[in-house]
């Protein structure tokens, strides 16, 4: 796969081997380092091919800490590995059944809130002249964390301003109503928050690394596999629990002891969120392709090999 000069990306490989990585820089122990400490992996890996184990640990800290265009490192708390640890609590939080609106509103706004600091952190900058977010990016991160969090919390809404007492109608509303609203909002936050690269194109390279130029195509794409991938995981995280979850309230343990519920739910929504971020960080690759005929005209003479490469964000 190409790569770039000081910038370490991940390579073109299968699901499993992007699956393999991602359980690796996923690792919480990586969150340790300090800044010079991942600044000197990453000077390492950029000057040299990965050839023993200090080498692998160095490109292990490098790709879970640094921005792939800025080569910069990211905030602790929007790299990779903090995702899972500060994520869980806040969507375990906003699954919950809640007895009114503001609890639910709250829950939602720190996790909407986290959602598109992420999102804005592990974009791609590779066009932007001012690494600094610009007032366009700071409307944009507020607007949809504000648009999300009351969005998510149309459930509880509805049900409170209703006045439903409905139990089947409750069931719809608290567990199967959130499994496509939490795919839609993550979707939407990512499609929102990076919607300047589509008006503007990332920078696209051939298979040398060398730039050939900015493609609106290529951020068009590079978008809409990470909303798809973050609409997988939230989507998923909200189906599982929530649907094993109204099988298990018909069996009989469930039934003489109701209290199971919660603490199984808990649980269920952690585990199935752990599982499903590096799952969902390796259903595209963080080097993505593009294929000549659906570049701009002006781009397609340069894609040597029918393709060119672009860094898809996270």
């Amino acid at each position: 796969p190409p790569s770039r000069p000081g910038v370490v990306q991940h390579p073109v490989t299968s699901f499993f081997r992007r699956l393999q990585t991602w359980i690796n820089l996923l690792d919480p122990t990586l969150l340790l380092s300090s800044d010079p400490e991942i600044q000197k992996a990453h000077t390492l890996i950029g000057s040299s091919k990965p050839q023993d184990k200090k080498d692998e640990s160095a490109l292990t800290l490098s790709l879970s800490s640094v921005h792939a265009d800025s080569g910069a490192a990211l905030p602790l708390v929007f790299r990779p590995p903090a995702f899972l640890p500060i994520a869980a609590p806040l969507v375990v939080a906003s699954l919950l059944p809640q007895s009114s609106v503001k609890p639910a509103l709250f829950w939602q706004f720190l996790l909407q809130s986290y959602c598109a600091g992420f999102n804005h952190a592990n974009r791609n900058s590779s066009t932007e002249q001012d690494k600094k977010a610009s007032l366009k990016q700071l409307l944009l991160i507020a607007g949809t964390a504000s648009y999300t969090s009351c969005a998510g919390a149309l459930p509880q809404i509805f049900i409170n301003r209703l006045g439903i007492r409905s139990p089947a109608v409750q069931t719809f509303f608290r567990s199967l109503f959130p499994i496509p609203l939490s795919a839609a909002l993550a979707f939407f936050s990512v499609f929102t928050i990076r919607s300047e690269e589509s008006e503007t194109g990332i920078q696209v390279f051939d298979r040398n690394g060398n730039p050939v130029g900015i493609s609106k195509a290529a951020a068009e794409k590079a978008v809409r596999e990470t909303a798809l991938s973050r609409a997988a995981l939230f989507g998923t995280t909200a189906a599982v629990p929530n649907l094993l979850v109204l099988l298990l309230k018909r069996t009989r343990l469930f039934q003489r002891n109701s209290l199971l519920a919660a603490p199984f739910r808990h649980i269920s929504v952690a585990l199935v969120l752990g599982l499903m971020v590096p799952v969902s960080f390796s259903l595209f690759p963080q080097l993505g392709t593009i294929k000549r005929e659906m570049l701009e005209e002006e781009l397609q003479d340069r894609a040597a090999g029918g393709r060119l490469f672009y860094h898809r964000g996270l």
